[in-house]
């Protein structure tokens, strides 16, 4: 009996932590799990797994339309057309992206990368993809630096052009600072208004193998995660509202569905 083939997808389990600095101090934290994909990889994923489905129903899956175009076409030509159209040439690298799965049939994806890589190995871009609770989704495509090298921090910034949080202003700047996921999972993110610096966010996390006993025990120790999720979104923003935060309309998303960022404010 052979032993199933290594594949570089994992999950990561660990929180994810929210810290409101401005007008007014707030904070919190919930736990979670997120997939780590090499795109090339999902449909034997779904193949080898019990508890993982690749667009079909199941304890944890991972469906095309959730992602990219959200037309259930395949992620990788759009992600290479994408990068293609800002110039950047992965030549057949892998793409691998970290994300929530659905569970049992339910996902919510406030921020989702795709790390793209050049077919030498190296880290060329991040595609951030972000989404609001209003249904509407956008994506900031930033080149990583040419002098990167694997272990490294990766800082990048963009000045901030899709609505998210109705407490947020639409001036403001993203700040990152991350790591490639290896054996630990580190993500900052700062968020600076003309006043500033108003917001951090992190998640943190720690390597499993992609197999059935771990997608089994994060279900078990995170109980319908996903909704969870969108449930402390809205605990969180009634938080704020009755703190006294300030109230942003929201305008018409961006005209285009990707933000390729040239210069860094």
């Amino acid at each position: 009996m052979t032993s199933a083939p290594e594949t570089v997808s994992a999950v990561y389990v660990g929180r994810v932590m929210h810290k409101r600095l401005l007008p007014f101090g707030h904070r919190f934290i919930y736990r979670v799990f997120s997939l780590w994909l090499d795109l090339d990889e999902i449909p034997t994923l779904g193949r080898r797994l019990r508890l993982f489905a690749h667009n079909r129903f199941n304890l944890s899956s991972f469906h095309d339309r959730d992602h990219g175009p959200r037309d259930g076409s395949e992620l990788r030509p759009w992600v290479e057309a994408t990068l293609g159209e800002a110039g950047i040439d992965l030549q057949g690298g892998a793409i691998r992206l970290l994300c929530f799965p659905r569970v049992l049939g339910y996902v919510f994806n406030p921020l989702s990368i795709y790390f793209c890589y050049h077919k030498d190995g190296r880290l060329l871009a991040l595609l951030h993809q972000v989404r609001n609770t209003f249904g509407e989704m956008h994506s900031y495509l930033i080149p990583v630096e040419p002098a990167h090298q694997p272990g490294e921090p990766i800082r990048q910034a963009c000045d901030k052009n899709f609505y998210v949080s109705p407490f947020i202003g639409m001036q403001a700047t993203y700040r990152f600072r991350l790591y490639e996921p290896a054996e630990k999972l580190s993500i900052v993110i700062q968020q600076a208004v003309p006043e500033g610096q108003m917001l951090v966010a992190t998640q943190t996390g720690r390597h499993k193998p992609l197999t059935d006993g771990v997608l089994l025990r994060a279900f078990v120790s995170h109980p319908l995660m996903t909704v969870k999720v969108m449930t402390a979104i809205h605990w969180q923003a009634l938080w704020l509202w009755l703190k006294g935060a300030k109230f942003h309309r929201r305008p018409p998303p961006p005209g285009r569905p990707v933000t390729a960022v040239t210069r860094e404010p």
